[in-house]
Formats: C-alpha cells, sequence, structure tokens
C-alpha cells in the first residue's frame, strides 16, 4: 500500500475549496392546469407580471394575461396543442415586447412583428413593449396640420388632423376599408408612415389591400400588420398593439404616422372569446366589463407631440362594423365616445350609387375643422347645409310636383351637389383640385351644366390645371399658400374654362 502523504491531500482541498465558485440559479416555474383555444392556466408562478412573456415547451411562448391569488391566465403566442396538461413553464422576468424600426417600411408582419410576406428575415435591432402608457397631456401639442384624406367629401364636410381620433363606421360592403387605404394611397409623397393593422379578415382581402397599395406605390412608405381569420383569438387580440407600438416608434423620432384598425369590431369578438375562455364574467352582449379599457387604452396612444419631443404624431382611423345601420350597439357606442368623430356610410346611399356613401348628417369630425386649410374651409361652408337641406326636400318633394322657384333652385343645388361629393375608387385628388371644384359647386359656376356633363367637367378641369398656364399658377398658388388667390382672378379663369368647356 502506497505511503499517503496526508499534507499534500489536505493543501488539495483547500485550494479546492478556494477555487469553489457556485453560482445560486433559482427559476420562476410553474405547472399547465389547463389549456386549450389559445388560452393555458398556469399554477405556482406566484411572482409572475402582467403581460409578462413565459416560456412553454416546444418554444411555444406565452403572455400572462389574468393574475388570480392561485394560478395566472395565459394567451399562447403559439400552437396550443403542442401544450399538455402538466408541462413546465418559465418566466422570462420581461414583458412582451416586438421588433420595431425603419426596417418594417414595405413589409407584411404578424402580431410579434414575424415577416408573413416571404421577404426574407427582418433586420431590426430596436424594440418596444406591446402595452406602454399613452402619452401624457402635458407632452401633446394641439391637432393644427391637416391629414388630407384626397376624398372630397371627407377634406370638406369631416376634416382630419394629424394627431386625431376619426372613427369609420357603417354596415359590411359600404366601402369602409376602400376609404382608409384611399388616404393610404394619398400620403404619398407627404411625409406621412402608414400602417395598415388586419384585424380577422380573411387573407385574400388582406393579399388585395396588399396589391392596390402595390400597384399604387404606397408600400414604399407602408406597413401591413396581418391577423388573419384563421389566426387564434390571442394573435387578434395584440395585432393593434403591436400596430402602434410600430408607430410609437416613429413618432418618437419626429415623423407622422397613419395607423387603420380594420377592424375594431372582430377585435373586441376575439376578446371576448379570450376573456370567457379565463373565466372572465360576461356582461353586456357576453363582453366583459373592461372591453372599454381594451379600446380606450389603445385609442389613446394616437398623439400629436409637442416640439420639445419632436412633434411627431400618430392619427388613427379606427373602422368599426354595424348591423343594419345600429350605431347604437355596445361596441360601437364605446368607439364613438372614445373617438374624435366619425364618418358614417350609409347602406342605402351605397347602393343607388353615392359613393363614398358618407351620411353628412351624422358624420363629424371634433378637432379637423382647426386643422383644414383655409382653401377648403373657405369653399366647404355651406355644403353641409346644402346636403342636409337637399335630402330633406327630396323625400318632401316625393308627394308633391307644384313647386316655387328658391326650391326648385335648392333641388338643383343639392342635386349638383350631391354629384360633384362622389368620388371613383383609389383616384384621391390634390388640395388645389378638391378646392376648385368645390369653388365651383358653392359660388354656383356649375349651375348652368347640365347634371350628365358634370363628371366630364370636373375631369376636364383637373387636366386644364396641369396644362393651361394660368391654371398652373392657380394651383401651384393654393397648393403653397393654402388660401384660395385673388378672386378675380379666379373667376376670370373658371368662367373662360367653362366656355371653352361648353
Amino acid at each position: 500500500m502506497a505511503n499517503i502523504n496526508l499534507s499534500e491531500i489536505s493543501s488539495l482541498i483547500k485550494e479546492q475549496i478556494k477555487a469553489y465558485n457556485d453560482k445560486i440559479h433559482t427559476e420562476n416555474v410553474g405547472k399547465v392546469v389547463e389549456v386549450g383555444d389559445g388560452i393555458a392556466v398556469v399554477y405556482g408562478l406566484d411572482n409572475a407580471m402582467s403581460s409578462e412573456l413565459l416560456i412553454f415547451p416546444n418554444d411555444v411562448y406565452g403572455m400572462v394575461q389574468d393574475l388570480r391569488s392561485d394560478s395566472v391566465g395565459v394567451i399562447l403566442l403559439g400552437d396550443s396543442s403542442k401544450i399538455k396538461e402538466g408541462d413546465t413553464v418559465k418566466c422570462t422576468g420581461k414583458v412582451l415586447e416586438i421588433p420595431v424600426g425603419e426596417e418594417f417600411i414595405g413589409r407584411v408582419v404578424n402580431s410579434l412583428g414575424q415577416p408573413i410576406d416571404g421577404n426574407g428575415a427582418i433586420k431590426a435591432t430596436k424594440t418596444r413593449p406591446i402595452e406602454v402608457k399613452a402619452t401624457g397631456v402635458m407632452d401633446r401639442s394641439s391637432v393644427d396640420t391637416p391629414l388630407q384624406t384626397g376624398i372630397k367629401v371627407l377634406d370638406a364636410l369631416v376634416p382630419i388632423g394629424r394627431g386625431q381620433r376619426e372613427l369609420i363606421i357603417g354596415d359590411r360592403q359600404t366601402g369602409k376599408t376602400a376609404i382608409a387605404v384611399d388616404t393610404i394611397i394619398n400620403q404619398a409623397d407627404k411625409n406621412v408612415i402608414c400602417i395598415y393593422v388586419a384585424i380577422g379578415q380573411k387573407e385574400s382581402t388582406v393579399s388585395n389591400v396588399y396589391e392596390t397599395l402595390k400597384n399604387y406605390d404606397a408600400m414604399r412608405y407602408s406597413i401591413i400588420v396581418s391577423a388573419s381569420a384563421s389566426n387564434p383569438a390571442p394573435m387578434l387580440y395584440l395585432a393593434p398593439y403591436a400596430g402602434v407600438s410600430l408607430a410609437e416608434y416613429f413618432m418618437f423620432q419626429g415623423k407622422d404616422v397613419l395607423i387603420i384598425y380594420d377592424d375594431l369590431s372582430k377585435h373586441a369578438v376575439a376578446y371576448r372569446e379570450m376573456s370567457l375562455l379565463l373565466h372572465r364574467p360576461p356582461g353586456r352582449e357576453a363582453y366583459p366589463g373592461d372591453v372599454f379599457y381594451l379600446h380606450s387604452r389603445l385609442l389613446e396612444r394616437a398623439a400629436k407631440l409637442n416640439e420639445k419631443l419632436g412633434g411627431g404624431s400618430i392619427t388613427a382611423l379606427p373602422i368599426i362594423e354595424t348591423q343594419a345601420g345600429d350605431i347604437s350597439a355596445y361596441i360601437p357606442t364605446n368607439v364613438i365616445s372614445i373617438t374624435d368623430g366619425q364618418i358614417f356610410l350609409q347602406a342605402d346611399y351605397f347602393y343607388k350609387g353615392i359613393r363614398p356613401a358618407i351620411n353628412a348628417g351624422l358624420s363629424v369630425s371634433r378637432v379637423g375643422g382647426a386643422a383644414q386649410t383655409k382653401a377648403i374651409k373657405k369653399v366647404s361652408g355651406t355644403l353641409r347645409l346644402d346636403l342636409a337641406a337637399y335630402r330633406e326636400l327630396e323625400a318632401f318633394t316625393q308627394f308633391g310636383s307644384d313647386l316655387d322657384q328658391s326650391t326648385k333652385a335648392r333641388l338643383e343645388r343639392g342635386k349638383r351637389t350631391e354629384e360633384i361629393l362622389k368620388q371613383d375608387l383609389h383616384k384621391p385628388l390634390e388640395m388645389e383640385e378638391e378646392a376648385l371644384i368645390l369653388y365651383c359647386l358653392t359660388n354656383g359656376i356649375l349651375d348652368s351644366i347640365p347634371l350628365k356633363d358634370l363628371k366630364r367637367f370636373e375631369e376636364s378641369l383637373y387636366l386644364d390645371l396641369k396644362v393651361d398656364k394660368e391654371g398652373k399658377k392657380l394651383a401651384e398658388y393654393i397648393k403653397t399658400t393654402k388660401t384660395l388667390p385673388d378672386f378675380d382672378k379666379l373667376n376670370a379663369y373658371l368662367n373662360n374654362f367653362k366656355k371653352k368647356f361648353e
């Protein structure tokens, strides 16, 4: 037996004790007790935060939605069929964030900011939380810059300012998405980044919107966030928050952003589905009690920042679908009370061929007038009254044929107003074109032109503004000063043009 040197063993043990450096690593771990339909209930995560990201087996992630006394309700951001009862769940200590940045412009992404357009990975380096507190009142400034939609009836009667929230509401298939898409197309070369959030739409519908924007070269300043009807409810719930997180990145860079939520009715339905699966008590129309907060905290993030913060803005155009024109239903009234006005599309007008089918009586903008250009404000003063009087007289005159001259004149002006306010799909106008045609309308220049020739007159006028020397000068003046030129010059040009046309 070899001699054992005890002093050597002793020094060896001492060295190992000195070198021993075992870091204690703790993890917050829980167990799945219930799973299905994009929802999981996890027991044992006592220290979990609201909106915290959790890791499930098979690379499935979840977000904490409900904090209960003995468990947490989690929405799953992946395939719930890969999760089973008894699976181990780990906390990450981080709230859910999505990547943001310039790299997203021109791309189609899902609710987690992952590309779904087949054009490769997005190499974004920055992230933003999905849920953040809205900008405070002291950090905002008043809305004073117009966001031109290029749609005559909107820019004249329901103007929208940068930083405003304007609801588009109406029955299905009345042209709500068309107004939103035309507004995006009109932002070309106006330094506005556009984000279209599709919530619960068919994939073919989203594809059509993408193709339209691509054909009009609008994807170079646009982003599409899509959570289609085939996605689970949690992805539909997260989509608008992901969209506004992307928008906030640009707003804090001092840029102007237009964001469309198409549509928040389906968003509320997805939230109701999620809430019922999480065993939250149902209230009116089975929606949970916090459904108002769902949309208010989303739409409050639209803002116009003050100069100290860069002066950027987010203009939100949420869309709500009504059933049989009922704007007094639960979700429509909720969103109407959150927004700064609404554009109401009436199915009857749409089927009559009045497109866009805007009901001027029920449509209102509580802010945009302050941001409206002087030129448009000047020419649109009597339009709402003319339209309202015409619609009333039209219904009244169905019962009698003897009309005095002033009633006949009002009816004729109303017919012309209705005809001029019609506009073809995907043909937004420049502000100076709108100002001149509305000036012709409100100053009686169109009164002697037959109704059937109005469309031709309008198109000829827009062409003349591009080729006629005097027309070019007037259009450039309106474009740069945002006001109408000298009335004598304006009337002389328009009367000359009218003679040429006749």
